[in-house]
This record gives structure tokens, C-alpha cells and sequence, in this order.
């Protein structure tokens, strides 16, 4: 199956275009940060206490009221509308019995919208192991990302290698960014949806990759530049198809897989785009800017 055929798209030309689109995307995301005062994490890396209750009729401001008058003025309470119930996540820091409390505050104040089991999924982490959590969960990203590196460098080059790793890297901030100014907090499931990414970016790089390795044998006497076109537009189709075909699963998991997944399937979202743009229009534009580098030195050698 293909959606394109015999595309002739110049990619190429409009690669510092699309360089100056990046660093000002993950500027842009670097002030969000700053504004939000770091990066926001979930209590899976933070510890606390999360819970999610279904209360039918409740408003957040009479929530708001009930935890301030037990001791909880700080708690985050987040609202969710799905499939017409009124969903509540609340979040504050986890003391002796907090969850029970609260629990009982919320019994007491709205009999009427607790009974039965109100409460949907319960949550606490201790802040010694969120701490910990956290430092995995990097090292985790960085040591896949040393990985790919490696194994690009024996497949490839190092120098395309190291254009992967950028563009890897590039996704990672580019996301990371997006969740910020989506005041999307990070969790394990966020994370889990980040290293899903890493590994879809760096497949569809690594197709795109090898077409430009077997066009370069082939057509030896064409410059660089018509090449690196050529090979991104003979991969555009199986690129589309496979970043549908991906986008329409997550938006199934996004508009029904309800609010415990929400967050993984809109990083998933945010990540197939700009991994599919990086692909096409970053980590193939470092590995031809690149490469007419290298060409240039030996020339003047």
C-alpha cells in the first residue's frame, strides 16, 4: 500500500527552517519549566498521597473547602468529565492515616455522592522512594539513549550516531516541554509513554537511514542534497502510514481509555508527531549536514 507515489518533496531545503522551528519549540518549552518553577512531577517521583474519586453533583470548590478544613490547604485537586461522570483527583502530602481522613471528611460532607465505592484508585508513595524513582527514571532514558547510540554507530557511522542521538534527544525536550505547557505532570505512566517514544522515533529514523545508505551506494555521482531527498521520499509512504496507523490507536486509548491512561496516551500523542517530524526533517538533516561537512574538509585537505 502506498499514499504517495513518486513524491518529489524538497525535505532538504527547508532544513534550517525546520532547526530554528525546534529551538524555538524547546524554548518555548524552557520558559513554560521556568514559569512552573521545574519540571512537574507526579508523586510516583515526588511521594504523597493520590486520590481519585467519582463524586456526582460535588463542585471542586466545596472539595477545596472540605481538605482545607482537615489540614490539606495545599492539596491539588484536579476535575475530569468522563462519559458524564464528574471524576476528581486529588493530591496532597501523605501523613499518618491521610488517605482514611480524607476519606471519611468526604463521607461525612457529601453523604449523598459517597455511597457505594466512591473511590476509584488510591495512591501512596513515600518521599525517599519517590526520590529514588525519579533518579531511575532518568538514567533509565539516558542509558537507552547511549544504547541506540552504540548501535547506530556499528549499523551506520558514528557520526550518524550521533545526529540519532540528537534528534532523540531533541524529541525528549521538544515532549517534555509540550506536557509543561499542558501542565501535564510526571509520573511512571508519562514516562513510560517518553521511552515508547524514544523507541518509535529511532525505528522510523533508522528506515529512513538505511534507504539513505543503500541511495548513497547507488546513485555515487549525485550530490548529497538530491540523495537525501530522494531517500525521504521513496520512505514517505511507509513514514505516513505507520505514524496513522499508530496515531489512530492512541486516540482510541486518548477518548476512551479514560482518565488512569489519559496522560499516557496524550504524551504518546504529542510524541508520534514530533517523532515523525524529527525523523523526516531533523536527525536526516544532521546526518546531511554532516556528511557535506566531512566532504568539505577532505576537499580543502
Amino acid at each position: 500500500m502506498q499514499l504517495f507515489k513518486d513524491t518529489n518533496f524538497d525535505f532538504m531545503g527547508v532544513r534550517k527552517i525546520c532547526y530554528f522551528i525546534s529551538i524555538a519549540l524547546i524554548l518555548i518549552g524552557f520558559i513554560s519549566i521556568a514559569a512552573h518553577k521545574g519540571i512537574k512531577y507526579n508523586i510516583d517521583f515526588t511521594g504523597g498521597l493520590m486520590l481519585q474519586v467519582e463524586l456526582e453533583g460535588v463542585k471542586v470548590e466545596q472539595l477545596r473547602t472540605v481538605l482545607s478544613d482537615i489540614g490539606f490547604k495545599d492539596a491539588e485537586i484536579q476535575q475530569i468529565t468522563n462519559e458524564d461522570k464528574e471524576i476528581f483527583i486529588l493530591k496532597t502530602v501523605s501523613t499518618e492515616n491521610a488517605g482514611d481522613h480524607i476519606k471519611e471528611a468526604l463521607r461525612t460532607t457529601f453523604p449523598e455522592a459517597t455511597k457505594g465505592r466512591f473511590v476509584i484508585q488510591e495512591e501512596e508513595v513515600g518521599p525517599k522512594a519517590g526520590f529514588e524513582l525519579r533518579n531511575q527514571a532518568i538514567k533509565a532514558v539516558l542509558i537507552a539513549i547511549i544504547f541506540i547510540l552504540i548501535y547506530i554507530w556499528i549499523r551506520f557511522k558514528f557520526s550518524w550516531g550521533i545526529s540519532a542521538a540528537v534528534a532523540l534527544l531533541h524529541d525528549t525536550l521538544l515532549t517534555i516541554g509540550m506536557l509543561s505547557i499542558l501542565n501535564i505532570e510526571i509520573g511512571m505512566t508519562v514516562l513510560a509513554a517518553l521511552l515508547t517514544i524514544v523507541g518509535y522515533s529511532i525505528n522510523d529514523t533508522i528506515v529512513i537511514f538505511d534507504r539513505i545508505r543503500d541511495d548513497i551506494k547507488i546513485y555515487r555521482k549525485e550530490d548529497e542534497y538530491r540523495i537525501f531527498n530522494r531517500s525521504i521520499n521513496s520512505t514517505l509512504s511507509r513514514t505516513a502510514i505507520t505514524s496513522i496507523t499508530t496515531l489512530l490507536a492512541d486516540l482510541a486509548l486518548l477518548i476512551w481509555g479514560g482518565p488512569v491512561i489519559r496522560d499516557f496516551a496524550l504524551t504518546l500523542l504529542i510524541g508520534i508527531i514530533i517523532g515523525t517530524y524529527s525523523s523526516v526533517f531533523i536527525a536526516s538533516s544532521l546526518v546531511l549536514d554532516t556528511v557535506v561537512a566531512y566532504k568539505n574538509k577532505s576537499k580543502k585537505k
